[in-house]
């Protein structure tokens, strides 16, 4: 067991660099499944999803190859058309892999999706995408069992959902006919997948709008694509630049992916300089309370939202942030309340109150967003504060703790053996 210590008062500037997004990076691994021979990724993460992810692949038969950022999946022979429990039942994105299996196989078992608590994982619109393709599924014995060829159809998702949108993606690039996908989820990752599978041969039109036109080919290629950079791990680091006054540079992503942050961070009081790949954040005065409503893209995404209720902790007046995405979200709040935060909780909204000084304190991360957040307001916390449960930060940031030392935080890894948290 390890924790992240932070030290706070210590002044955060400098510059960061961000790696590829997760959230695609998941996605162009199970789609390589789709193509006979070997797919190589380049800008992929170096995080535990990715490894487990790997194993996923290796599973069905694939060979996962890495040196570096640089990802290879050999996909020439699948041997199994089974996810298993063990392993994606800890993970969001194991769902990932069901379109891919049933465009290339006609066939998909997978286990229910596991991953962080931050909300029921839904897989209606999945099922239900799936059998308006012809295909047939069942769940049962904690499993999504999915079979038979997919046919093209008319498909409308009663919400924009991301992971909906990537399976029903996969498997109608390789159906017969033409799929519309109608209230498609817009994420720049989706945008990212489609891309590559353009690459690989497929026909799609119209990805990052709502309205997704796919006309089904014969095959596949592999082919060579690099991941998007990660605009969530950008937002985070632009968080801490805002948390501490900066100025910190963040780069390696498209500041158009980030437009409604970007905005509310000026809304808050800072000062952006944006250039084609990066973003400086810095800020003189104090913290503006803002209220903030998470939506799907291109709205405020609720992967930054607990690290703006951070910011919005020491605010100079009263802020409300609304959650729509996931109701577990604001399970974050009890952790920075034991900081000083002054949050309370009523249904999907979230009241804070902002406070002169957060207090260092142990804590544990909740899940993969709110850990970063608490370390991060350990930033700016009188005294140390002791992030626990810290194999959720692993899941989605490469090299969390490195990043922030580049920029002047006093933080470290520490085994728990032996240490005082009182």
């Amino acid at each position: 067991m390890e924790a992240i210590v932070v030290e706070g008062g210590k002044p955060i500037t400098g510059e960061v660099h961000v790696g590829g997004a997760k959230n695609s990076a998941l996605k162009l691994m199970a789609a390589a499944l789709l193509a006979p021979g070997v797919t190589t990724l380049r800008n992929v993460p170096d995080i535990s999803d990715v490894a487990l992810m790997a194993e996923v692949l290796e599973h069905l038969g694939a060979h996962v190859g890495r040196d570096g950022h640089v990802l290879t999946v050999d996909a020439t022979e699948l041997v199994s058309h089974e996810a298993p429990y063990d392993l994606v039942a800890r993970m969001r994105a194991s769902t990932c892999v069901l379109g891919a299996l049933v465009g290339r196989l006609g066939r998909a078992h997978v286990a229910m999706p596991g991953g962080c608590n931050i909300g029921s994982r839904k897989v209606d619109m999945h099922i239900h995408g799936l059998e308006q393709l012809g295909v047939t599924v069942r769940t049962e014995h904690g499993y999504i069992d999915a079979s038979g060829r997919a046919h093209g159809a008319n498909v409308f998702l009663d919400f924009p959902s991301v992971g909906a949108t990537e399976n029903l993606l996969m498997a109608s690039v390789l159906a017969d006919g033409v799929t519309v996908i109608d209230n498609a989820a817009r994420e720049p990752e989706i945008v990212d997948l489609a891309n590559m599978l353009g690459e690989m041969g497929a026909a799609i039109e119209g990805a990052g709008s709502s309205v997704i036109r796919v006309t089904g080919v014969a095959a596949l290629s592999a082919v060579e694509h690099a991941v998007v950079g990660d605009r969530i791990e950008a937002g985070t680091y632009l968080m801490a630049g805002a948390i501490d006054s900066g100025p910190v540079t963040v780069t390696g992503f498209d500041p158009s992916h980030l437009d409604i942050v970007l905005q509310k961070l000026e809304q808050a009081g800072c000062t952006l300089d944006r250039g084609t790949d990066r973003v400086t954040v810095s800020r003189t005065g104090p913290l503006r309370p803002v209220d903030i409503q998470t939506l799907p893209y291109p709205g405020f995404p609720t992967d930054l939202q607990s690290l703006f209720m951070t910011l919005m902790s020491i605010a100079d007046g009263g802020s409300v942030i609304t959650e729509n995405v996931f109701e577990n979200r604001f399970i974050f709040a009890d952790e920075i309340s034991r900081m000083g935060a002054d949050v309370r909780i009523d249904g999907h909204y979230a009241l804070i109150r902002g406070v002169a000084q957060l207090s260092g304190a142990p804590v544990a991360g909740p899940d993969l967003r709110g850990g970063a957040a608490l370390v991060l307001a350990g930033l700016v916390a009188d005294g140390r504060t002791v992030v626990t449960e810290i194999h959720h930060i692993d899941r989605g940031y490469e090299g969390f703790v490195d990043k922030l030392r580049s920029l002047g935080a006093d933080v470290r890894r520490i085994e728990l053996d032996g240490l005082e948290t009182a």
